[in-house]
């Protein structure tokens, strides 16, 4: 029997970007920006479970998931949504699938646990990335009743509103700027990733209507986006050191005029969120 559907479906992150086992004393780096409705209230920075492990990640107030989970341990898990003309609101929530894996103490009974019993049926389609300091996953969930897993080796990885293997110039572009920084220390590699997570610049031109998904435009293709509807509400830099709780680095309001402030004390205080940054 499948469980009922949430209220509603969160909307992910529409850019991540991890190393993972290249950086030198930090095993484990993952950039976020989230992208939505600005109408859509929703919370960057909270406790989302506080012990056996303590995860903290944003949420969405209006479903209730989350886009990207961080547990205590090092184990981040965050998704990016597969673009259609809208969400089906009789399938699950996809916002609970990073709190789902970042429960368990590694990457790699998470992957097995949780993808032994998830259907991809029940969840408006998503793609995940999962890891630790230890290992790196690729998780599939759009469509069939099995999701498509792939460990990753160690290195850095682009994932946007598409298959992690679908070439595209939002990644080449991204992969680019940030390749230079990557065989400096965690501090550079964190500073330069802060820059491409603020970057306008698109990537490619206005995209009609079709087979790939609804319309967009150009502005859409950047790394840092801003319609008049839609745009970068928040983002996040996640890096996980070889022992000790990650620490995290928040923007509320897109990186471009929102600082990102330390979110870190998060670990040992119960979270209200953090404090506003830009706008939301």
């Amino acid at each position: 029997m499948r469980p009922q559907p949430a209220a509603g479906n969160v909307t992910a992150v529409c850019l991540l970007i991890v190393a993972s086992r290249i950086v030198a004393g930090a095993p484990l780096i993952v950039a976020a920006n989230r992208d939505e409705l600005y109408q859509r209230p929703a919370v960057p920075l909270t406790v989302l479970r506080d012990r056996q492990p303590r995860i903290l990640g944003g949420r969405d107030k209006l479903a209730g998931g989350t886009w990207l989970a961080v547990s205590e341990h090092g184990l981040v898990a965050g998704l990016t949504n597969q673009p259609s003309a809208g969400r089906d609101p009789t399938r699950r929530s996809r916002g609970e699938l990073p709190l789902a894996f970042a429960a368990y103490p590694d990457a790699a009974t998470a992957v097995a646990q949780v993808c032994a019993r998830l259907d991809p049926a029940d969840y408006n389609p998503c793609w995940l990335l999962v890891g630790d300091r230890h290992r790196l996953y690729s998780i599939g969930v759009t469509g069939g009743h099995q999701p498509d897993v792939t460990e990753l080796p160690p290195g850095s990885y682009v994932l946007e509103n598409a298959p992690l293997r679908q070439d595209s110039a939002k990644q080449r572009y991204i992969a680019g700027r940030i390749a230079p920084a990557l065989a400096g220390p965690a501090a550079q590699v964190e500073t330069a990733l802060a820059a491409v997570l603020a970057d306008h610049q698109p990537t490619g031109g206005p995209r009609p209507a079709g087979a790939g998904g609804p319309a967009q435009p150009a502005e859409v293709s950047a790394a840092c986006v801003h319609t008049a509807r839609y745009g970068t509400r928040s983002a996040m830099i996640v890096s996980v050191p070889a022992d000790g709780p990650p620490r995290l680095s928040v923007a509320d309001g897109p990186p471009c005029t929102a600082p990102l402030v330390d979110g870190s004390s998060q670990w040992a205080s119960p979270g209200a969120g953090v404090a506003p940054g830009g706008r939301g």
